[in-house]
């Protein structure tokens, strides 16, 4: 495979770092977008990538606005909003998607926030697939029982206090997260503080889930507390076309899976029933002909 590192522009100009993984033959057949979960920097997904190079996909990962290779030198008066991540960032990518590639299919992963927010982009109509993981609706209340505390204590105290106190969100100063926008982190407690999470936001261009019509297969895992089955429900009822999927790790032979590992290597037997779901759900049905 060739990988590529480059720059995406987003809608409004903001150039995002972002990597393409293309195999040897016909790299423009399929193209695959995975997009992160919030703070979740691109590098977290290169196998997955990878792997999907190996299956003959183009595989195109990036940093949101902020996060890794598309942070300024400062954060502190940094702009950005969360839902520029997507109406922007997210959009934009798909922009270079069809203008570089052409594709003549084009697949969207979505990871938490990357899959939460695919039915808000003014472009969803070129997209003919997608696959999401652990994309949850943020209510603090539908996390997992010993997640609820921990997340109310965030989007009601942590986010805005230390936000407004330090012009960003230092996450990285509490764990080995990375840091935050202000504004991307005081909408994103906000949302996690509705019962509907950002489907209560009558601010974004809601109509728009409805409008989408790609086929969405999403994924929920029993040992995951913050994408809980309950949580992914409440937020993938957004999407017309959806398909469910819960899964225990025993399911498939692992130890563990939460939150993230289902971009672990060790869950490769995850990665290709997506690839087959991929490749059935976009498979053209035999055509009929009257003899």
């Amino acid at each position: 495979m060739h990988i590529k590192t480059i720059s995406i522009p987003a809608r409004d100009g903001f150039l995002l770092a972002a990597t393409c993984y293309q195999p040897e033959a016909n790299p423009t057949a399929t193209v695959v977008t995975i997009n992160s979960a919030t703070a979740v920097p691109q590098r977290y997904y290169k196998p997955f990538a990878r792997f999907l190079a190996e299956q003959g996909y183009t595989a195109v990962t990036y940093d949101y606005r902020g996060i890794g290779g598309s942070r300024p030198a400062s954060l502190r008066g940094f702009q950005a909003l969360a839902r520029e991540w997507a109406l922007l960032d997210m959009a934009g990518v798909v922009d270079w998607v069809q203008a570089t590639y052409q594709p003549q299919r084009f697949f969207h992963i979505g990871h938490s926030f990357g899959g939460q927010t695919v039915g808000l982009l003014p472009n969803g109509e070129q997209i003919n697939a997608v696959v999401t993981l652990s994309s949850q609706s943020g209510y603090w209340r539908l996390q997992g029982g010993h997640q609820k505390a921990p997340v109310a204590f965030h989007v009601y105290l942590t986010l805005p206090l230390l936000s407004q106190l330090f012009g960003y969100m230092p996450w990285s100063k509490l764990g080995p997260a990375e840091d935050l926008p202000k504004g991307v982190a005081l909408e994103w407690a906000k949302w996690c503080r509705q019962p509907g999470y950002l489907l209560d936001d009558p601010t974004l261009p809601l109509a728009r889930y409805q409008q989408f019509q790609a086929p969405v297969l999403a994924y929920s895992f029993d040992d995951d507390d913050w994408g809980t089955a309950p949580s992914v429900d409440a937020m993938m009822q957004a999407y017309p076309r959806l398909s469910r999927r819960h899964i225990s790790p025993a399911d498939v032979g692992l130890p563990a899976i939460g939150h993230f590992g289902y971009f672990r290597p060790a869950a490769q037997a995850l990665w290709q029933e997506t690839v087959a779901w991929l490749e059935q759900v976009t498979t053209p049905l035999p055509t009929v002909t009257d003899l």
